[in-house]
């Protein structure tokens, strides 16, 4: 019928996933690079989270470490940062000016505005106090190049001052001016997070001042990350995207506009791709993957039904909504895994629905697959799950 949009059925969302998130074998990328260009941005909460997301994506997964180090703290062709709604992600460099002006002045300012406000309610000094602290201990990261709050606060020591923060509340807490400072500084876009105490599974780090980078228009900014996104997440709905970038629905509804979206049928209701991406994608090749925690892919709608049956979400989220390790075969989550303390990758199928020897097979080659690249590292996720933590005991 004339002006009837199209549908864009299950199983084509989940061929067009396989190769847009570099998921299927011929789809797996050279780089991280690809990875992360594929993908717009990975979360970057937990460490370990960007690597494993890497290392299912890459042709040779012997490469993720040296490679991943390699762009994110030698070639800095990678940036970890804060960016849509107040999160740590990994993006591209060359991203990072779209990141900030789409997204982070918005979040930095409420940010620096709420440390301020608490200082103030908790008699800490006050903001022209704080801005001198500020550009002392911007100074002394410049001096070192790469630093650790521990080390910035030597240099500058009005940086351990206390304040408390909700007096009287039941989350009464003692914040360290430090604390707060660096993450406001981090969602400006000022410093970024450097190379890591440790190994590629550790949590503490060294800052760093960001590299320059143009400031953007507003309404531009906001244009070229929906086109990214669509490219790799379309066809998916307002709500994905509104949830995705934290912004107001006025915003997402004029980035749509402005890139020439058009409008299809998912189950869902209206969705949305690039004008080159409305012809019908043909069935990708069977595909298995284990993803970490946080992973981009698992990660990347609200509305996840048709890649995430709802019934195993009890298993596989934690109460705030992050997402464990999972198991996934030709375009669907069916089950999660783990890393026992032997250095065994545990899987366990949730939804066996249609898998069959053959789909057996190749989760148990991604698990030997992983296993053979981390190696004598062990991993365990930032927002443990039910499953995972049952896995990793067992």
């Amino acid at each position: 019928m004339s002006g009837q949009l199209r549908y864009i059925e299950v199983a084509e969302r989940r061929a067009r996933l396989a190769v847009g998130q570099r998921l299927a074998g011929a789809a797996r990328a050279d780089s991280p690079e690809e990875v992360a260009e594929s993908l717009v941005a990975l979360h970057g909460t937990d460490p370990a989270s960007v690597f494993l997301a890497v290392g299912a994506r890459l042709a040779d997964a012997a490469k993720t470490v040296p490679e991943t180090e390699r762009a994110l703290y030698e070639d800095r062709t990678l940036v970890r940062m804060h960016g849509m709604r107040h999160t740590v992600f990994v993006f591209p460099t060359g991203l990072v000016p779209v990141v900030h002006a789409s997204t982070g002045l918005t979040v930095a300012a409420r940010a620096r505005a709420a440390l301020i406000k608490d200082m103030a309610k908790a008699g800490a000094p006050d903001s022209e106090w704080l801005a001198e602290v500020e550009a002392s201990a911007l100074a002394a990261l410049a001096r070192r190049g790469e630093a650790t709050a521990v080390e910035l606060a030597q240099d500058e020591p009005r940086l351990r001052e206390q304040f408390v923060y909700a007096a009287g509340k039941s989350y009464e807490g003692v914040h360290t001016v430090s604390s707060r400072l660096w993450r406001v500084l981090g969602v400006e876009g000022r410093v970024v997070r450097g190379r890591p105490l440790g190994s590629w599974t550790s949590t503490q780090f060294r800052w760093a001042v960001a590299p320059p980078s143009p400031e953007l228009p507003v309404a531009e900014a906001q244009s070229e990350l929906v086109r990214r996104w669509l490219a790799a997440c379309g066809p998916a709905t307002e709500a994905d995207l509104k949830w995705w970038t934290g912004w107001k629905v006025s915003d997402v509804r004029a980035a749509l506009k402005a890139v020439g979206a058009v409008t299809v049928s998912v189950d869902e209701g209206v969705g949305y791709v690039l004008a080159d991406a409305v012809e019908p994608v043909g069935a990708a090749e069977p595909w298995a993957a284990l993803l970490p925690g946080l992973d981009p892919t698992a990660m990347g709608w609200q509305e996840r039904d048709w890649y995430c049956p709802p019934e195993l979400r009890s298993a596989l989220f934690d109460r705030s909504g992050n997402i464990g390790p999972t198991v996934w075969w030709d375009g669907r989550i069916v089950g999660g895994w783990a890393q026992r303390p032997d250095g065994e990758i545990a899987w366990r199928l949730l939804d066996t629905e249609g898998v069959g020897r053959e789909a057996r097979t190749a989760i148990e080659a991604e698990a030997a697959r992983l296993h053979a690249w981390v190696g004598p590292t062990r991993v365990t996720p930032r927002f443990r799950t039910p499953l995972e933590r049952e896995l990793a005991a067992a």
